[in-house]
C-alpha cells in the first residue's frame, strides 16, 4: 500500500519537508507513518511535522484527522496529497466482490473523502489559495490484466478531480493528478524477477521510475509554478503506453 507511510507518499513528505512545508504524515499504519515522521527534516524555520493515523475510506477518521491538523496548525492544510492505494488483483472472471469493494473503497472514496474534507475546511476559513493532488495511475487510462478494480477506481478519481476542479477554482483550490507508471515501491517488491524485465522492456526509457521522480510533479502541483494548472493529469511513467 503506497501512502504517507511509504513508498510515494513517503517520498512526497520528504521532498515537501524540504522545501520548507509542515507535513502531516496520514497513514493506516501508525508504524510507517512514525517512520516517515522521524526522517523528515525540520530545520527550517517554523516548521512542524506530525504524525496520523488515518482510514481514508471512513470519513469520521478523515474528519478526525483534518479536526487534528487544524488543532495543531491552527489553519487546514494548503497543500494536500492523495497517496493512499491498495491492490488486490485477480482476473475479471473470478475476482471477489469484496475485493473488487475494497480497492475502490481505499482508492476512490478514500481520495473523494480527503479531498472533500480539506476542500470544505479551506472554504470554511476563507483560505486564499490550495492544492489537491490526488495520485492516480496510468492503469487507470489504459487499463492493466488482473487489475479491473484497481483500474476503475483510477479512472475514477480523474473523473473526481476533474469535477472538483471546475467546483473549487472559485475557491482558489487547484486539483490535479499524478498518474505513475511502474514506480519502484513496497507495492512492486513482490513482483517476480522475470515480470519486471518483460515491464522495463515496455518503458521507453528502459527502467522503472524512483517515488522521488513522482515527488517531484508533486511538488510543482503543490507549488506557485502551476498556479494556472487545474483539472490536468501529468503522466510519469518513462513513456510507457504513449498513445
Amino acid at each position: 500500500e503506497s501512502r504517507g507511510g511509504s513508498g510515494i507518499g513517503r517520498a512526497v513528505c520528504l521532498r515537501l519537508a524540504s522545501e520548507g512545508a509542515s507535513v502531516v504524515v496520514a497513514d493506516i499504519s501508525e508504524q510507517s507513518a512514525n517512520e516517515t515522521l522521524g526522517s523528515l527534516p525540520s530545520d527550517l524555520r517554523g516548521q512542524g511535522h506530525m504524525a496520523a493515523v488515518v482510514d481514508v475510506s471512513s470519513k469520521e477518521s478523515v474528519t478526525k484527522l483534518v479536526t487534528s491538523i487544524q488543532t495543531r496548525y491552527f489553519q487546514p492544510p494548503s497543500v494536500c496529497v492523495n497517496a493512499a492505494g491498495i491492490t488486490q488483483d485477480d482476473f475479471l472472471l473470478s475476482m471477489d466482490e469484496q475485493h473488487f469493494d475494497r480497492v475502490v473503497q481505499v482508492n476512490l472514496k478514500g481520495s473523494f473523502l480527503v479531498t472533500q474534507a480539506v476542500a470544505q475546511a479551506l472554504v470554511a476559513c476563507g483560505a486564499p489559495k490550495g492544492s489537491i493532488i490526488t495520485v492516480g495511475s496510468i492503469v487507470g487510462k489504459v487499463g492493466n490484466i488482473g487489475q479491473a478494480n484497481y483500474s476503475a477506481s483510477k479512472a475514477g478519481v480523474e473523473g473526481l478531480t476533474r469535477t472538483a476542479a471546475k467546483e473549487l477554482s472559485r475557491f482558489g483550490i487547484r486539483c490535479n493528478c499524478v498518474l505513475p507508471g511502474f514506480i519502484s515501491t513496497p507495492m512492486t517488491d513482490k513482483v517476480p524477477e522475470k515480470v519486471i524485465s518483460k515491464i522495463k522492456s515496455l518503458v521507453p526509457m528502459g527502467r522503472m521510475g524512483e517515488p522521488a521522480e513522482v515527488a517531484d510533479v508533486c511538488a510543482f502541483l503543490a507549488s506557485d509554478d502551476s498556479r494556472y494548472i487545474t483539472g490536468t493529469s501529468i503522466e510519469v511513467t518513462g513513456g510507457l503506453f504513449i498513445g
